[in-house]
């Protein structure tokens, strides 16, 4: 089993436009499916993959209800299909408790929070208080961090910032995206790694694809090498590590075959790729 602990789709009536402008406009990357559900299916299964975690993200308040219902709505069917729904919440919601039980309640089993599109850093106290109530409810947070390829201006989730989370909230189960810091690797592997926290390996490993009609990005042109992602994970530990592919922005069969070419052993291949993952999601 391959589950791929970091995926995005969109409805259909709306992922169109969202892939140009988040794709070409603002982070200026190359996607790699049409962005609904069914572009992730057939990506799912060319790649070889069994699950897919989705990860929605309300920019604003008026999303939060919404997307959330729609996570609910659609979580027995989408499991089926082979994609695992999680929340999403804005740290300016009033009622973020009673979104986060509304999940809990109804068997989902994390949220995804985006500091820098919700411009607040993720030590602010309303996203200490969100992580708080989830961590208290058993909802695994996942967090994007490192700077933002549509919004680069200023790192929301910087290592600094998810440690004074952690020493502030102890979060059960805190996830990193990006391998901890997007960009900023060298701050994860000599402060970070081996915290209480979970890295995801989402956009970290390999070449950056750039969208075809969009300028170039000068400020962030690489990811990690395998040599450096390996010495990272390891030094974190192999048992917080999980495989992750940022679809549509990364393309799940190349993030695999690269993460299958590294000189990892097969128990940890089996831990990133699988065994961890079911631990948080209990399958």
């Amino acid at each position: 089993m391959i589950i791929d602990f970091h995926v995005h789709t969109f409805p259909k009536a709306v992922a169109e436009k969202a892939i140009d402008i988040i794709g070409r406009e603002k982070a200026r990357i190359q996607p790699f499916t049409d962005g609904t559900p069914e572009g992730l299916i057939g990506s799912m299964k060319k790649a070889g993959i069994s699950y897919s975690v989705n990860l929605p993200v309300p920019t604003n308040m008026k999303q939060v209800v919404k997307l959330n219902r729609l996570a609910i709505e659609t979580k027995e069917e989408n499991f089926k299909r082979g994609i695992i729904n999680f929340g999403g919440i804005h740290p300016l919601y009033e009622d973020y408790k009673g979104i986060l039980r509304d999940l809990a309640s109804h068997g989902i089993r994390g949220i995804k929070i985006h500091p820098a599109f919700m411009d607040i850093e993720v030590d602010d106290i309303r996203f200490l208080r969100v992580i708080d109530y989830a961590s208290e409810l058993d909802l695994a947070v996942l967090a994007h961090t490192g700077i933002e390829l549509a919004n680069h201006e200023k790192n929301y989730c910087s290592v600094e910032g998810i440690l004074n989370v952690v020493n502030q909230v102890h979060p059960k189960t805190f996830i990193l995206a990006h391998m901890g810091n997007l960009g900023g690797w060298k701050d994860v592997e000599k402060y970070l790694c081996g915290a209480p926290v979970w890295l995801d390996t989402s956009f970290s490993l390999g070449k950056i694809y750039r969208h075809p009609l969009a300028d170039q990005a000068p400020f962030m042109e690489q990811k990690l090498n395998g040599e450096d992602f390996t010495r990272i994970a390891r030094k974190h530990g192999l048992d917080r590590i999980l495989f992750g592919t940022d679809s549509p922005w990364g393309d799940q069969r190349i993030e695999l075959d690269m993460m299958k070419a590294l000189d990892f052993t097969e128990k940890e291949f089996d831990l990133i790729f699988s065994e961890n993952a079911r631990r948080i999601l209990k399958i």
